[in-house]
């Protein structure tokens, strides 16, 4: 990787300066169609998804929860309910299209409470030595240029005892079921992509970010490095998604 000067977007290598100017083209560009888009392509299991990384984050009321790429707003107003009136939901993302649809949906499902919102950026958070009681990423580290810079950030961020919690694409297992699924990553998902978002490109995009994406147990590894401890994760749907667990202690 040429010590970080170049990096992966997809199967393309990049200048490592460009990555996030390229994603944020796609988020841009898929904006308007991402809620539906994730309901069409895990046949709503999505959903089922974020519940489970919800209960193993243990939230509980009146903490501070740090949704960092949040998108538009699922594990924002999941977290909203956990943590009650007296605690505390930041919704962030860096990408400023993304983070006003997830705004503009919380308030109009009447979230607005205990829940605000910052632009930023995961390998670089404006916040305080620990802050907060929990940081979770959903469906976004794949996406950050230098994983291990946000990895130490989050960390940095953390409260002792706290949790970090990275619900993301992972390698799916099992010799016949990784054939299904490949088939369905670049075939069904751009097709898909075309016919709803008129963005086939994106979608190719995902399947290929998913690939190169860190496997369960190197992103494992590279919590351990950030600080982290009793790291484990929990694989689901075959390990197409993993969620993974670790403590600032």
């Amino acid at each position: 990787m040429n010590d970080q000067k170049t990096t992966h977007f997809g199967f393309r290598e990049v200048p490592a300066s460009e990555k996030a100017k390229l994603v944020k083209a796609v988020f841009d560009s898929v904006a308007d169609k991402y809620d539906i888009m994730n309901d069409l392509m895990s046949l709503g299991i999505h959903r089922i998804w974020k519940r489970i990384a919800l209960q193993l984050s243990h939230v509980r009321a009146g903490e501070k929860v740090l949704d960092l790429a949040g998108g538009t707003g699922d594990m924002t107003s999941l977290f909203q309910k956990r943590v009650g009136p007296n605690g505390r939901v930041i919704l962030s993302d860096i990408n400023a299209e993304m983070l006003k649809r997830g705004r503009d949906r919380l308030i109009d499902e009447g979230v607005v409470d205990n829940v605000s919102y910052a632009q930023i950026d995961a390998e670089k958070l404006p916040f305080r030595d620990n802050q907060f009681d929990c940081v979770c990423i959903a469906f976004g580290l794949r996406n950050v240029t230098h994983k291990d810079e946000a990895l130490r950030s989050i960390y940095r961020v953390l409260k002792p005892g706290g949790r970090a919690i990275i619900l993301e694409f992972s390698e799916a297992q099992g010799k016949v079921f990784k054939k299904v699924y490949d088939l369905y990553s670049f075939k069904v998902l751009p097709m898909l992509g075309k016919l709803v978002a008129n963005d086939a490109e994106s979608y190719q995009y995902l399947a290929e970010s998913i690939r190169m994406h860190p496997n369960q147990e190197k992103l494992k590894q590279m919590m351990l490095e950030a600080g982290f401890e009793r790291c484990e994760y929990f694989n689901l749907t075959h390990g197409v998604v993993a969620v993974h667990r670790g403590y600032k202690v």
